[in-house]
């Protein structure tokens, strides 16, 4: 009976053992889901990123759904590579927030990346009269009724009205042009040759008085996107440098120069004072994405 039990008892052990081998030569594992993200700060660019996160600017921008590689917001959340395979899969659901509070760092548009709402509904949910102005401890409110239909209907309006004036305008000139003799024309013309030339001589006694602040560099954003509607004729400026309404005289490298007034402050004010956010469209904005320039202020 002792010689029974211990040749059972081999076989048995065997038999688990060959089973383990199956189990474990068939894949019967499990992976964990791996996810690492990267937070975009001032000065970033895709392709900086993605050479110390040892990735590639294509991969970035696939997986992320980035649509224009030239623009990227302070704040955003990259995520630098997507869950492995796996044999399960558990999927957590957690109770959406209601309200978001402002780090150091934030934009609007990092905060829309991060929440899942759109820039334009957090700036309709919290009244934003400045997109480009919020403060750290801020709370913001996630949800709401967004007003874009009433903005679009006001937007509309305005552009009726002003294509009204315009019509308007363009019949009285028409209407003007007809009556007018020949001395009068003559005269109108000496006029706007005198406001032309008196135009270009304080232009140019305007952009000769300027003081040298040396060199800066220069980011970009788009006021539309962040759903600003305060042009492409500013940018923004640390305060304490360049307070607001200070024009300025942007040469770059190449010889090509912009006029920008300074208009707001973006948040990396505090701790870039050398440095520029130039209000630009998207597909305007240089493929460099970041550059340097000499700034001028303008007497």
């Amino acid at each position: 009976m002792n010689t029974i039990k211990k040749a059972q008892l081999t076989w048995l052990l065997t038999a688990a053992l060959a089973v383990s081998g199956v189990f474990a030569q068939t894949g019967f594992q499990v992976s964990a889901a791996t996810t690492s993200a990267y937070t975009v700060k001032s000065g970033d660019t895709l392709s900086e990123i993605a050479a110390a996160q040892n990735s590639t600017v294509d991969q970035l921008v696939n997986i992320n759904g980035i649509k224009n590689k030239n623009l990227i917001m302070v704040g955003q959340q990259l995520k630098l590579s997507g869950a492995t395979t796996k044999t399960a899969t558990t999927t957590t659901t957690t109770a959406s927030k209601t309200t978001y509070t402002v780090v150091s760092g934030d934009t609007i548009s990092g905060i829309a990346t991060k929440t899942g709402v759109s820039a334009a509904n957090l700036i309709s949910y919290n009244n934003l009269s400045n997109a480009n102005m919020i403060y750290v401890g801020d709370v913001l409110k996630l949800t709401g009724v967004a007003k874009a239909a009433t903005t679009t209907q006001a937007v509309t309006n305005t552009q009726q009205k002003a294509t009204t004036s315009t019509n308007s305008a363009a019949t009285q000139q028409k209407a003007t042009t007809s009556t007018s003799t020949a001395s009068t024309q003559k005269a109108t013309t000496t006029t706007q040759s005198s406001s032309t030339a008196t135009s270009s001589s304080a232009t140019t006694s305007s952009s000769s008085s300027t003081t040298n602040k040396g060199t800066f560099k220069l980011s970009f954003y788009d006021p539309a996107v962040l759903g600003s509607n305060m042009g492409y004729s500013g940018v923004a400026a640390n305060l304490s440098v360049f307070p607001k309404g200070t024009k300025l005289k942007i040469t770059l490298s190449n010889g090509t120069v912009w006029y920008r007034t300074v208009n707001d402050t973006g948040s990396f004010a505090a701790s870039n004072s050398r440095q520029l956010d130039v209000a630009m469209p998207s597909s305007q904005i240089p493929s460099a994405g970041i550059l340097y320039a000499t700034v001028e202020v303008i007497n």
